[in-house]
């Protein structure tokens, strides 16, 4: 789950291993991996994930949306996220800018709308440079 099994496992208390700065040293994308494991296993019926990916590299990112599209289903999953790849599956994205929602709809929607969301995913995929 969340691409942590390998390094958890070798944890002194497993899933339940205290993490920070009185516990176990870990890197940051390690501590998302395990903070989004302890949450899945928790099985809640609302998944909140804030950032969830944004210390792992792509890879690893891949594996966990992996994972976290079957832990999805069936369950409200609310995510906040800055990497437009980490929503990019989402049934409904909603885009803030300063503050405020501006665009709402699918991936392919909002691309297609060519607003806030689409510049975003251009700058993020390469086909345009980020503004000075």
């Amino acid at each position: 789950v969340a691409e942590a099994d390998g390094f958890v496992r070798e944890l002194p208390d497993d899933m339940d291993t205290v993490v920070g700065e009185r516990g176990q040293r870990l890197s940051g994308g390690q501590r998302q991996r395990l903070s989004i494991a302890r949450a899945i296993v928790k099985n809640p019926p609302v998944l909140v994930l804030d950032e969830a990916t944004s210390a792992v590299d792509n890879e690893t990112e891949a594996a966990i949306q992996r994972s976290l599209a079957r832990v999805a289903e069936g369950r409200t999953t609310v995510v906040i996220a800055h990497r437009l790849s980490t929503i990019r599956h989402a049934d409904r994205i909603h885009v803030l800018d300063r503050g405020q929602i501006v665009e709402a709809g699918t991936h392919e929607e909002l691309v297609a709308a060519g607003g806030v969301y689409a510049g975003l995913w251009a700058v993020q995929t390469g086909e345009i440079a980020a503004a000075p």
